[in-house]
């Protein structure tokens, strides 16, 4: 195991760390500020759109298919080729996210419909919903971009700039709801709202302007265009797979979202405020893990290191759960104290923090096996298998599906809060 493993770790969970108390105080202005009614619950919708797809072209299944093949040509034909494989990749996804953000500009209403089909009996927070949604996709665009530099910098061990950029987001929409919300706010919550839209906005085209990173540029990019270069189509090949898994995974989180949807309002937004609790040790240990393993298992398979992979999936393996059951264990007994000392003020209830904490409560439970899947599923991006994790998404989708159909009648039965018997009156 190479001591920069660990340092990659410590880097990328150290810099997701810093993004996520920045997020927890962008979270805790943004409750006070909009609390749980349905301006919050339209903002949360409309921000969900965007980071959906985002996950699905940018650091979802794009950079699973991306990095292995770059870091493969990194490593067996040089610096030049495996650049060169990076600017048609860049041409391929730019001309496909702009196609995919024309046709959804244009079909917002319906996609908020399949998205939020509860608000469709609401008719103002169903308008508000797609013209904050319309502000806020873009950001997919922008963002996605920025995520392939990530990929191109985390195969060449330059960890820093790409962990870091994460925290633009969480400070521009700050800054958006200190300085602009004042202004839009005059007109209601729903200005507030539209300043947290435009705030997610503009970290994107900051973070996405810098191609090619300076870290790789040592000759000026030529102008690529879309090509079916071998590379290229090898990239396309692995992508299919991989979008369908990443697109199962996050459609998970997508029926959570439509089944609290009809629910009456507050529901998605104690859903939101729970699953970024988290998605602290998720995003602090899960993801950096995910990040730094899957271009150094890509380059010791590739030169038939095989004991040696073998070595880091295991450290990975141990890391994560070494560092994720304590915390797991911490959400679940601290969950209610968490939430209110981070979110009871203004417009956000103390009821309010008390359901969204059982809510915590039950994604604390399952943030170990979270874990292991973002240790192991490099493994097989790395031998460039996309199918495999696919099968078990499917299985997983199946699974949530039925639990969500099962289970919601009797925690409906009990309080739309997901609140037990013994906590009502």
């Amino acid at each position: 195991m190479p001591p920069s493993f660990a340092r990659a770790i410590a880097t990328v969970g150290g810099f997701t760390m810093l993004s996520r108390v920045l997020g927890f105080v962008r979270d805790v202005v943004q409750a006070a500020v909009l609390g749980a009614g349905p301006e919050s619950d339209a903002f949360l919708v409309a921000f969900k759109l965007p980071n959906f797809f985002r996950r699905l072209f940018g650091e979802g299944a794009f950079n699973a298919a991306f990095v292995p093949v770059f870091a493969g040509l990194l490593a067996t034909e040089g610096h030049r080729r495996a650049v060169m494989f990076a600017e048609q990749a860049l041409a391929v996804l730019l001309a496909a996210l702009i196609v995919f953000l024309g046709v959804a500009e244009a079909g917002m209403p319906y996609l908020t419909m399949a998205m939020a089909p509860g608000f469709i009996d609401d008719p103002e927070r169903f308008n508000l919903t797609v013209d904050l949604a319309r502000i806020t996709f873009p950001y997919l665009l922008l963002v996605s971009l920025a995520s392939l530099q990530a990929g191109v910098l985390n195969s060449l061990d330059k960890y820093a700039a790409a962990a870091a950029t994460p925290i633009l987001l969480n400070l521009c929409m700050i800054a958006a709801m200190l300085g602009l919300a004042p202004i839009l706010g005059q007109r209601g919550l729903d200005g507030v709202a539209e300043a947290l839209a435009w705030g997610v906005v503009a970290p994107g085209s900051r973070s996405s302007s810098g191609w090619p990173p300076p870290a790789i540029a040592r000759r000026p990019p030529a102008a690529a265009a879309p090509a079916p270069a071998p590379e290229v189509k090898k990239l396309l090949k692995l992508l299919l797979p991989g979008v369908l898994g990443a697109g199962i995974m996050h459609v998970n989180v997508m029926i959570d979202m439509m089944i609290a949807s009809l629910l009456p309002t507050g529901a998605v937004t104690h859903l939101y405020y729970a699953d970024r609790i988290a998605q602290l040790p998720l995003g602090v240990v899960g993801a950096a893990i995910a990040t730094a393993l899957l271009p150094l298992l890509t380059r010791q398979i590739r030169q038939g290191e095989a004991a040696a992979a073998q070595a880091s999936q295991n450290r990975a393996l141990e890391y994560g759960l070494m560092l994720t059951l304590p915390a797991t264990a911490a959400l679940i007994a601290l969950a209610e104290p968490i939430m209110i000392v981070l979110f009871a003020r203004g417009a956000f209830s103390l009821e309010d923090a008390e359901g969204t904490a059982l809510v915590l409560q039950a994604f604390a439970v399952g943030l170990p096996a979270f874990v292991l899947v973002k240790a192991l599923t490099p493994g097989f991006f790395a031998r460039e298998d996309t199918r495999t994790p696919v099968r078990f998404a499917i299985v997983c989708l199946i699974a949530n599906l039925l639990f969500n159909l099962a289970l919601m009648p009797g925690w409906a039965r009990r309080g739309w809060r997901w609140r037990p018997a013994y906590r009502r009156g």
